[in-house]
Formats: structure tokens, sequence, C-alpha cells
């Protein structure tokens, strides 16, 4: 998954030791995370097309996608 576009390493850069001491504490945040991934690879797998999906579902997984990365952020904000 290195090279799928928005990783949570990109969407988050310098917070990565947050994230993942988040992760270990908050069972419903690790949660979060791996949701993030499988609909992030989701996303990529229709971008690049090796997925044939619907117009309207490739854009309700990228809002979905962003809702979480929400989620994730409102989350860091209040450990911070």
């Amino acid at each position: 998954m290195s090279n799928t576009p928005h990783t949570l390493g990109d969407e988050f850069p310098g917070q990565l030791d947050a994230i993942h001491a988040l992760k270990a504490r908050d069972p419903a945040f690790a949660t979060l995370l791996r949701d993030y991934d499988d609909v992030n690879d989701k996303v990529h797998r229709a971008e690049t097309r090796l997925d044939t999906v619907s117009e309207a579902t490739e854009q309700a997984l990228r809002k979905q996608r962003l809702a979480i990365k929400d989620a994730i952020a409102a989350a860091l904000a209040r450990a911070g």
C-alpha cells in the first residue's frame, strides 16, 4: 500500500507518532484507521481502474474516506 495515494502518513504529516500512540490505547481509533485504509484502497483501485465501479460509487467512496479522515483528525485533536 505504500504507493497508494492518501496514505495516513501523507494525510497527517508529522503526526504518525501520535497516530500510533492513540491506536495503541484506543480500540475505536484503531478501527477508524483500519476503515480508512480499507476505503482508501477501494478508492485507489477504482481510480486506477483495477476495479470497475460506477462514478457514483467512486464518489461515495471518496466521501466515505473524507468522513473517516475527519474523524481521525478530530480524535487526534482531542488527544493532542
